[in-house]
């Protein structure tokens, strides 16, 4: 047995770790979290509320076999190392494997790294701590708080409404949904023209008359204006300035989950999905290594080892005009600047020289992270702007145009961003100093509603609020899909029905706490309590001084929407069948819950079964994901999870599935467009 134990919280990432330090070592995984509050005392909390909010823990469901094998290891080993990720979710892990193992002061340390290659875990071992109890504290302040908001106001909510779930952060975020929707309702829309002169090679607009801004309101004014023209334009001014493009700072997780969704339609979930990966290690030629650093992280910050070595690969690939400064962002509140910003963890690992040894995802991804920290520290691109100032009869027009004089950080970030070059003739060549307009346009324009939500921009928007965390945006974003209060329709968020009651109930009542400021200085409380600066205890008191009677009465006063009757009796007991809406969708249902449980079973035939006589019906499966299967079942077992078509496959005679704009065989690899 080896002297020395590792826990750490994945299997894979255990498996990267024990080719780096070697046969005196084991290292093993947790599976994530091992204890988590029970449903025992008050409310089923896991609680004590009335012994200062004296947590109770228990082994999580199915992981007492893990929790066993643990203690073993830990029994026949000498010392045992927490390698745990590095953050407040990580630290809880290792306290209370702590707790749970029975280790003392003498037996254990505390290890973190920011990224999974060799020399940084080796060092990282090399320096390690005890567990740091300020972040535990603020972990299980969390903890605690979500399961009291979770659990207390999810049950008023199911009771009052059709809604089955609230939270901390997840109804601030659908508050900021349903809040846009409003706007968008109740949005009039202004109208505006604008006018302008195109030449042989450009295009000016009118934005002055006599030098003072002009606003045009009607057709008729630009009617008027249009009259006034005449063809020939006089060249006022030709200004010709230098101007700049600066790179932007490496990805936080909030940016990276933007830009993810943005430029490579992956959504939030998926994308720390793929991430984490890359994080825990990706096995190459000879070795296995972590690509990326720690993805769970607000700051932009990058390490002097990575500056160091990134500069040495700028200065010999691109040359030293296309070194640039360090970027310093300014320190916003709810900022955790303990990690970098997410980076690659060694530049000299192109994404083209690891292409071989990731799926396609994979490498689009790390390929956007690399190109994002590598152009951070390359130079400012350098533009000539012009611009050109024509006048007719008082009236002033504008063109303007713009071409790169320098790449700089460009030269690596094209694919990633837009720079359109607009070139303007040369006016020299107006020797009489006026041009002569091909014609003279004007066009109507209305102002536009707010943009509804996108996955990107309501996460943009919670980390400019304050809002959650990187490690619970992807989480509260999906949360809010699947508990059926907001669609996404056309990659835009639309709340529903259900997601608009929800919100309006709880702003009857509880708009002091479901609102974006309270949320956001819960959080500074939170980073306050991490940082020794702020007593646990305390913040969960004045919390739930406020919050409980708050609750009591919302009970009592809050009016309890009523189901909708099909005008259908149950064919059990008779009573009458109700609409219920719960986390997978309206259903019909008995409104004799719970004394009658009976659920009208929906069905929509798609075809005749191929393999025996019943319908291919549409159906769900417990988690509500659609899938299509035979009426017949148990008997008949043919099932579908692509919707399918009354059509054979012409290469192996199997039944064609369509899904999306593609039409492909249930067994073999044919496909064909719709």
């Amino acid at each position: 047995m080896a002297k020395n134990l590792v826990i750490v919280e994945s299997p894979s990432k255990s498996k990267t770790i024990e080719k780096y330090l070697g046969k005196d070592y084991k290292v093993v995984s947790s599976k994530g979290h091992i204890r988590d509050l029970s449903n025992k005392g008050k409310f089923g909390l896991g609680v004590d509320i009335e012994n200062d909010f004296k947590p109770d823990y228990v082994i999580l469901s199915g992981k007492k076999k893990t929790v066993n094998e643990l203690k073993k290891d830990a029994a026949a080993s000498d010392y045992v190392y927490l390698a745990t990720d590095p953050d407040r979710e990580g630290e809880a892990i290792s306290w209370h494997l702590y707790k749970v193992l029975g280790l003392n002061e003498d037996n254990y340390e505390r290890v973190v790294f920011n990224e999974i290659t060799k020399d940084t875990v080796t060092k990282a071992f090399s320096s390690p701590r005890k567990i740091d109890q300020d972040l535990v504290n603020s972990q299980a302040t969390r903890q605690i708080l979500d399961k009291i908001i979770g659990f207390r106001l999810s049950k008023l909510i199911q009771y009052k409404t059709d809604g089955t779930s609230a939270g901390r952060v997840q109804s601030v975020a659908l508050k900021l949904i349903v809040e846009r929707e409003r706007e968008i309702e109740c949005f009039i829309p202004e109208e505006s023209w604008s006018i302008t002169a195109v030449f042989n090679d450009f295009s000016a607009d009118l934005f002055n008359y006599n030098h003072k801004k002009i606003e045009i309101k009607d057709e008729i004014k630009a009617n008027e204006i249009l009259d006034k023209l005449s063809n020939s334009f006089k060249i006022e001014d030709v200004t010709k300035k230098p101007g700049k493009k600066d790179s932007k700072f490496p990805y936080t997780t909030s940016t990276l989950q933007q830009d993810a969704s943005n430029k490579l339609g992956m959504n939030a979930k998926k994308t720390m999905s793929i991430a984490q990966k890359l994080y825990e290690g990706i096995d190459l030629a000879n070795e296995t290594v972590g690509l990326i650093s720690y993805m769970r992280t607000d700051s932009t910050r990058l390490s002097n080892d990575f500056i160091s070595k990134t500069y040495k690969f700028i200065e010999a690939k691109y040359g030293k005009e296309y070194l640039g400064s360090v970027k310093l962002s300014k320190k916003k509140d709810n900022v955790q600047d303990a990690h970098e910003a997410i980076r690659p963890t060694d530049i000299n690992r192109t994404p083209e020289s690891v292409k071989p040894y990731l799926t396609n995802e994979q490498f689009k991804l790390y390929r956007m992270i690399y190109y994002r920290a590598l152009a951070s520290l390359m130079a400012t691109a350098k533009t000539e702007n012009t611009t050109i100032i024509l006048d007719n009869n008082n009236y002033q027009f504008k063109a303007t145009g713009q071409v790169i004089t320098f790449d700089g950080y460009l030269k690596v970030y094209t694919d990633y961003e837009d720079v359109k070059e607009s070139i303007l003739p040369p006016l020299e060549k107006y020797s009489t100093n006026v041009i002569i307009a091909k014609e003279k346009i004007k066009e109507q324009h209305f102002t536009k509603p707010p943009a509804r939500y996108t996955e990107a921009s309501l996460i943009k928007k919670m980390e400019e609020l304050g809002i959650g965390r990187p490690s619970t945006y992807a989480t509260t974003v999906d949360t809010l899909k699947s508990r059926g209060y907001a669609n996404l329709v056309e990659k835009k968020f639309v709340p529903t029905k259900i997601g608009i009651d929800v919100t309006d109930k709880l702003q009857e009542y509880f708009n002091n706490i479901i609102n974006v400021e309270y949320t956001a200085n819960m959080e500074t409380d939170l980073d306050k309590i991490s940082e020794g600066k702020e007593d646990w205890h305390k913040v969960l008191r004045d919390f739930y001084s406020t919050f409980e009677p708050t609750l009591n009465e919302a009970f009592q006063k809050m009016e309890k929407k009523e189901p909708e009757k099909t005008g259908e009796k149950c064919p059990n007991c008779g009573s009458e069948l109700v609409i219920r809406n719960g986390k997978y969708g309206s259903f019909t249902a008995c409104s004799n819950y719970p004394e009658c449980k009976y659920i009208k079973t929906e069905t929509k035939e798609i075809m005749n079964c191929p393999n025996c006589d019943g319908k291919i019906i549409e159906k769900k499966t417990k988690k509500g994901k659609a899938f299509y299967g035979c009426s017949n079942y148990p008997k008949c077992q043919t099932a579908f999870w692509d919707k399918p078509i009354d059509e054979k496959c012409p290469e192996c005679n199997s039944i064609l599935t369509i899904k999306g704009k593609k039409i492909k065989c249930s067994s073999c690899t044919y496909t064909k467009d719709v």
